[in-house]
């Protein structure tokens, strides 16, 4: 615990999801005070079960102007670090309006609410790496690539990474953006392809399966690891406000810098448990192919690397590892992470 975050309080909204549980393991560890939000009621999941009753979760939807606004209004956070959001770019060509609402109209409703309540309210909004689109020809992208969104989860973070922006620079607000690459963990929803992947090779361990199906195994994503980007995150906040302000340091690339596909998530997957010959497993299936898909992305984080002294800490190769030996763990019958 570090005495200098003793008092701090922080409200983390999607404390339930993967980041947001995340981020609350880690802001525990520094001495804040945490309160969450969730948008379902209790249970609320095994991705928070471990944390202390102490805890108080609000469950509420962001897309509720004067919910979210009351939530701010009574806890009076430090920081606020946003999660609530649709993040799987395959639900969002399902319902798009919902995606919308969520990713964008959230975060207005969020940033208003500090607007009104405190201005030194310090606001961290998690941006997509799937805003670049990758239309032209950058073989990295950094914080001053151009933007072209493909889907409407892409879209939808665009507005918030934008209107973010705009509270910065119209009411000078300690609002800051993290242009996130593909990061994954244990705890990441089974909906996502690198969870579903990780399931899958456990049952075939287990006996359970005989194999699965994926849509396109070419796309090609930088990969890094959950706990490493929250740390990211905090950092960002952490900034002195003069500097923050005076020195243009709203946004950041979080990402590794190296870039593999879908096929090499499946061939590491299926060698933590001890299988090369992975594809008499998979089953190619068009119907899980997505209308539209950016081929390609790799992060150039030199920014967040030299300012902040952030460096990724967790190979690929350790964190699918980790994936599937926790999925075993699950299947089997015992406790997960």
């Amino acid at each position: 615990m570090q005495k200098g975050n003793i008092g701090k309080k922080a409200l983390v909204t999607g404390i339930t999801g993967m980041d947001g549980s995340h981020m609350a393991d880690l802001l525990l560890s520094k001495g804040y005070e945490v309160c969450g939000v969730s948008r379902n009621p209790p249970p609320l999941g095994e991705n928070i079960s471990h944390l202390p009753s102490v805890i108080k979760v609000y469950t509420t939807d962001i897309r509720e102007f004067y919910a979210i606004r009351r939530i701010i209004q009574e806890t009076r956070p430090d920081e606020i670090y946003n999660f609530a959001s649709q993040s799987s770019v395959s639900e969002s060509w399902k319902d798009p309006v919902t995606t919308q609402e969520t990713n964008a109209l959230g975060v207005l409703n969020i940033l208003e609410s500090i607007r009104e309540i405190d201005e030194d309210i310090k606001f961290f909004q998690p941006s997509s790496s799937e805003m670049f689109g990758v239309r032209q020809n950058h073989k990295m992208q950094n914080e001053i690539t151009p933007f072209w969104p493909k889907n409407p989860y892409a879209s939808s973070k665009l507005y918030a990474h934008w209107i973010t922006k705009n509270y910065r620079d119209a009411y000078g607000i300690f609002c800051c953006c993290g242009i996130l690459f593909n990061h994954e963990s244990e705890r990441r929803g089974k909906n996502f392809v690198s969870r579903k992947i990780t399931s899958e090779v456990a049952k075939i361990h287990l006996g359970m399966s005989q194999g699965f199906s994926l849509g396109n195994i070419n796309t090609k994503r930088d990969w890094g690891y959950a706990k490493d980007y929250v740390d990211a995150m905090w950092r960002m906040l952490q900034q002195n406000r003069n500097s923050f302000h005076a020195g243009k340091n709203g946004e950041f690339v979080v990402a590794t810098g190296k870039t593999r596909s879908i096929k090499s998530f499946l061939k590491e997957s299926f060698l933590v448990i001890g299988i090369d010959e992975w594809e008499k497993y998979v089953n190619y299936d068009d119907e899980l192919s997505r209308p539209d898909d950016t081929p390609a992305l790799c992060g150039d984080s030199t920014k967040i690397r030299k300012k902040l002294g952030w460096e990724p800490t967790t190979s690929f190769e350790d964190m699918v590892r980790r994936m599937v030996e926790n999925d075993i763990r699950i299947l089997g019958g015992k406790d997960g992470v």
